[in-house]
């Protein structure tokens, strides 16, 4: 693995090399786009882009947790969190680039 993140510059500069529109414009597709998504979520609704995967927001009951340091026994509130599930070509595309 390289280790590199993609950023959303890296995105912008994508768009603005593939697609040709200008830096500023690619810069605000990519804020777009993102703002959609995370609205979206906000509102407790799925985001599912074909051929990539889906966000879900799920909620956790709240159950009783350890600290692992001191052994202590502490209580862990009820939270909502993000999950995201890959789509099969996705995974299937993963698994054909890292059996090379």
């Amino acid at each position: 693995m390289t280790g590199k993140t993609l950023t959303r510059a890296d995105l912008a500069d994508a768009i603005h090399r593939d697609i040709g529109v200008s830096r500023q414009e690619s810069a605000q597709l990519v804020e777009a786009v993102l703002d959609m998504i995370s609205d979206t979520l906000v509102k407790g609704e799925t985001v599912k882009l074909s051929s990539f995967g889906s966000f879900q927001l799920r909620d956790k009951n709240g159950r009783v947790g350890r600290n692992p340091k001191t052994g202590e026994e502490v209580p862990i509130d009820p939270r909502r969190v993000l999950v995201f599930k890959p789509s099969q070509v996705l995974k299937e595309r993963i698994d054909t680039a890292l059996s090379k």
